[in-house]
């Protein structure tokens, strides 16, 4: 069940640094049907409600050319999560993870990810399904879905590979 501040047996939170400016610009708002995160779905569903991504008026020349993409990536700010929490019991049952193995959106950086279908653009708004996020939520990017780019050039000798250190 999703929770909204409560610390479930076995958590373990941390008192967070202070904030600093990384230069993070919000380039729009998603609009979705969830107000509350109790009502909200744990994971985007392809054959959900269509959701609206606003970007706002200084950015929406970078739309040109998205309509050639089926699907996107949506990153967004999960702008209402705690960000304290270090081990978390997704299920409740006294078992924990690491934040760092979960998709929960209690983060030290609360950024949420979706892959979503894209339905229409109609002027500086992107028509959408599979996303999972409250009304409102600050948009940090919008991408074409990287699995559908194929590499520039193969690896080359010398380049660092998984398990190189």
């Amino acid at each position: 069940m999703v929770r909204l501040q409560e610390i479930r047996t076995n958590e373990v939170a941390v008192d967070p640094p202070a904030a600093t400016d990384a230069g993070l610009v919000f380039i729009g708002r998603i609009r979705t049907p969830w107000t509350s995160r109790l009502e909200c779905p744990r994971q985007g569903r392809q054959d959900g409600p269509t959701c609206r991504i606003e970007i706002f008026e200084r950015w929406a020349p970078a739309l040109s050319g998205i309509e050639a993409f089926e699907r996107l990536e949506v990153l967004y700010w999960l702008d209402q999560s705690r960000r304290d929490l270090v081990l978390q019991s997704p299920a409740n049952d006294g078992s924990v993870r690491g934040t760092f193995a979960l998709r929960s959106p209690v983060r030290p950086n609360p950024i949420g990810t979706s892959l979503v279908t894209l339905i229409g653009v109609e002027g500086s708004s992107v028509l959408v399904r599979g996303l999972d996020c409250l009304d409102g939520t600050p948009l940090i990017d919008l991408k074409p879905d990287r699995c559908l780019f194929t590499p520039i050039a193969s690896p080359q000798q010398g380049d660092f590979e998984v398990g190189d250190a």
